[in-house]
């Protein structure tokens, strides 16, 4: 049988350790999967290991587990794929961050873009960033992944573009080389960051396009259709991963 795995924001976890599970982890525990006193399992904190736990209390809002074993759990990706994606309506954002995840994406950068359709206040942006992190985390429990990628504060592309460094793509459909082109002309430095920024809905404006451009980000294109913004990140990351990471 399958043993469910839950986060835990317990900065450091140990063999022999009881451990109290927040509200939330509890709740889905006890209430969701109905699980009791004697079942076991699967606690992990973003420490590259994996604690197998035997739950020792279930009260009304929290549950107490028992951490037993300790496994180190290296499911990563070679590469360093960072993802600069424009803020994109309702829950696309959310599919692109979880499927980006499960694909092996360790850094997120959300950006604010001309064509962004989404503009909150500083404190509906702080929430965001909480329900984002918490979509990256439950990804992580799905997927056995025991390392939590890095979800950056939110940019401007102007600040974002200050940061850029070597290696980085980003998505236009009138580009003229597809990632095998440019892996048939050039040789990739896999032990180095690679950064992938993808526009909201619409794309980049051309200005946009033309400030990029001026700082050596190279324009790649994923093939003859137009492609939805989350449709094109998870696209370009697999293609990423076939030429030069874990699918190859």
């Amino acid at each position: 049988m399958r043993i469910s795995r839950i986060y835990t924001e317990q900065p450091t976890l140990s063999v022999g350790q009881a451990l109290k599970l927040d509200k939330e982890a509890s709740n889905h525990l006890s209430r969701v999967l109905r699980l009791n006193m004697g079942h076991q399992v699967i606690v992990f904190n973003g420490d590259g290991f994996d604690y197998l736990a035997d739950i020792i209390e279930v009260e009304r809002n929290q549950v107490t587990v028992h951490l037993k074993d300790q496994t180190a759990k290296n499911l990563e990706s070679p590469l360093h794929i960072h993802l600069l994606q424009g803020v994109s309506r309702g829950d696309k954002m959310d599919l692109t961050l979880q499927k980006g995840v499960e694909l092996g994406i360790k850094e997120f950068t959300p950006i604010l873009t001309e064509r962004c359709g989404v503009k909150l206040d500083e404190k509906r942006w702080q929430k965001k960033m909480q329900h984002w992190q918490r979509v990256i985390q439950s990804a992580c429990e799905q997927c056995g992944r025991a390392s939590i990628p890095t979800l950056n504060p939110v940019l401007t592309l102007a600040e974002a573009l200050e940061h850029a460094g070597q290696q980085t793509f980003f998505l236009h459909p009138d580009a003229k080389q597809t990632f095998k082109d440019y892996q048939l002309k050039s040789e990739l430095d896999t032990g180095q960051p690679l950064s992938l920024w993808i526009g909201p809905e619409g794309g980049f404006s051309d200005l946009e396009i033309e400030q990029v451009e001026s700082r050596g980000i190279v324009p790649i294109h994923l093939g003859p259709r137009v492609l939805r913004t989350e449709t094109a990140s998870l696209a370009a990351v697999s293609a990423i991963n076939a030429l030069w990471g874990d699918f190859a």
